[in-house]
């Protein structure tokens, strides 16, 4: 052979292994890519739901590492973890009050029906679903209560709310973990009547305050009055019952003080007496008012008196 033939048949052979490099790489390529694609990861809190060719498998795949055919199945990736809706929602009350309610919704999708969910209403069950109930649910309960009571009694308007969506959506493996009202807003006119009633109650307090201030007052100075009135009456009692005390004390005194000179007395002691005062004149008339017995010159001597010329 020819130098020239030789290197023909070099550069023939060289030409002839290219395709097949190539096809092993693109095999490769593809392998690879169908490895990764096989390869499905479930979040922690969610559920994979399998489709093959667009069908979805009544079986759903939990959390972890899974693996699926390439290019025949995929994975659709539900959260059953809590979810918040809020929304407003447009009522009218019994009264025939407009009423504007912002709300807030904590749900979840139960794992178990998260294929249901996805074949029957697909991923916007948010808006197909749980949007319109929430609305229908306002819309129920607040005809049953007028504006006043939507205000006073929100805890018992939210849980009755959040009752009646349980039951509807419950079916669908919707579960409400919670119902919040976070406000209500009323008309104007509604709003103003309420400050009105507000303040009307406000100041029907202070004055109810005040008069029972007054009413306080006035029995505490009644109260006084009747303490300083019984007070002084027990201090007359305890003076009376002072002077009685003292009355009876110095009557007793001279009582005995009496008794004491009744028994003392005798006739020498009055003739001593008598004779003691006599200032010496001779009293003019004598009679039996006014005995001469201090003199010893009395009827006793068996004398007359002698008569006056």
């Amino acid at each position: 052979m020819s130098e020239e033939r030789v290197i023909d048949m070099k550069k023939g052979g060289k030409s002839g292994k290219t395709p097949l490099i190539i096809l092993i790489a693109v095999v490769a390529a593809l392998a690879v890519v169908s490895v990764i694609m096989s390869i499905k990861i479930v979040p922690a809190g969610c559920t994979g739901v399998v489709t093959t060719f667009g069908e979805v498998s009544d079986t759903s795949l939990t959390e972890g590492l899974h693996f699926v055919i390439p290019f025949a199945q995929k994975v659709e990736i539900i959260s059953n973890k809590i979810q918040i809706y809020e929304t407003t929602a447009d009522a009218v009350s019994k009264d025939l009050q407009a009423v504007s309610t912002k709300i807030a919704v904590n749900y979840r999708i139960r794992s178990e029906a998260s294929a249901r969910i996805f074949r029957e209403i697909g991923v916007d069950y948010k808006d197909v679903i749980l949007m319109p109930t929430v609305q229908e649910g306002m819309k129920s309960v607040c005809a049953k209560y007028n504006a006043e009571q939507l205000i006073s009694q929100r805890a018992s308007v939210a849980e009755e709310i959040k009752v009646e969506l349980e039951g509807k959506v419950s079916e669908y493996g919707i579960e409400i973990e919670k119902f919040n009202i976070v406000n209500f807003d009323f008309s104007k006119e509604f709003n103003d009547a309420i400050e009105a009633k507000q303040v009307a109650e406000q100041n029907l307090i202070k004055t109810r305050t005040e008069q029972n201030q007054e009413i306080v007052v006035a029995e505490a100075e009644a109260k006084k009055k009747v303490i300083q009135a019984e007070a002084d009456a027990k201090n007359r009692v305890v003076a009376a019952e002072a002077e009685a005390k003292a009355i009876k004390a110095k009557a007793d005194a001279q009582a005995e003080a009496n008794k004491t000179i009744s028994a003392s007395i005798n006739p020498s002691l009055i003739q001593y007496q008598t004779i003691e005062k006599w200032n010496g004149v001779v009293p003019k008339v004598a009679s039996s008012a006014n005995p001469l017995i201090s003199l010893g010159i009395d009827d006793d001597s068996g004398s007359t008196p002698p008569k006056a010329n």
